[in-house]
């Protein structure tokens, strides 16, 4: 059954909930609300990558996100880390992390595939062009879905050839990030087509392509009106198989799986 990542971003910018949950004490209470609702791992981050996000310092990140961890996994939650710095990542592992989620695949920091090799854990490789001050203009793609598929290949090859064991790697397409809009949308109609037999993460939530598709007139767009779009991705990404989804609202996701795996599982010879 697909998992449930739960979105808990302990910094003041990010593009939906930044600066809800930007104290410790805030973001534990918010990843202990995540994992009731229902999300498998509650994933902390503490550097914002939105578009136009500027980077935090590496000790600020450190800071943020390593009470957290320690926090809740002592209290048995299971937990994954949004960073791209190696550095942030080890102290993370040492804290009771299980995966690494790296938007950027290893490219931002080179030390990265050391530190995840060395531990042996999970590893999300999303696909990724550039940070987040310049990836929008880098949205230029003839076939969006060979074109991520083969750069996502030469991820795993180069993270496969520096000791990370290729079955520890999970896929993610990158939503939104250097895919502004019409982009993203192939992307999900073919997950084989880019990911083959990969396990797959899918990071849609709240994200701008989806704003654009329920826009219309007297519409509210904005972020924090995208959850049921959301939920219509979580659904369609559960029934093909995705290893799990990244989401804000953790409670939806988990009764849209358990939706999908009751109607998959039904047994069509009852009365």
């Amino acid at each position: 059954m697909t998992l449930v990542m739960g979105i808990l971003n302990v910094t003041p910018d990010s593009f939906s909930d930044g600066g809800r949950w930007d104290t410790a004490d805030a973001a534990i209470a918010q990843g202990i609300r995540l994992a009731e609702q229902g999300a498998d791992l509650v994933d902390v981050g503490g550097e914002s990558t939105r578009p136009g996000a500027q980077r935090v310092e590496p000790d600020e990140e450190i800071a943020r996100v390593v009470p957290v961890v320690r926090a809740l996994t002592e209290r048995g939650i299971a937990v994954s880390v949004d960073t791209m710095r190696a550095a942030t990542a080890a102290a993370s592992l040492e804290a009771g992390a299980t995966l690494i989620n790296d938007v950027s695949g290893g490219l931002a920091d080179p030390a990265m595939v050391a530190v995840v090799a060395d531990a042996g854990c999970d590893y999300v490789a999303m696909h990724w062009r550039a940070h987040s001050t310049q990836m929008d203009g880098l949205d230029r793609y003839d076939d969006v879905v060979a074109e991520v598929r083969d750069e996502l290949a030469a991820r795993v090859d180069a993270l496969a050839a520096a000791g990370v064991d290729p079955a520890r790697i999970i896929l993610d397409p990158g939503l939104g990030f250097s895919k502004v809009g019409p982009s993203n949308w192939p992307l999900l109609a073919d997950i084989p087509g880019w990911a083959g037999d990969a396990r797959v993460l899918i990071g849609a939530s709240r994200k701008r392509f989806l704003g654009a598709a329920i826009e219309r007139e007297g519409r509210d767009a904005s972020a924090a009106s995208r959850d049921h779009a959301t939920t219509a991705v979580t659904t369609l990404a559960a029934e093909r198989g995705a290893w799990a989804v990244r989401v804000h609202d953790a409670g939806a996701a988990r009764d849209a799986i358990a939706v999908v795996s009751a109607w998959q599982n039904a047994d069509h010879t009852q009365e």
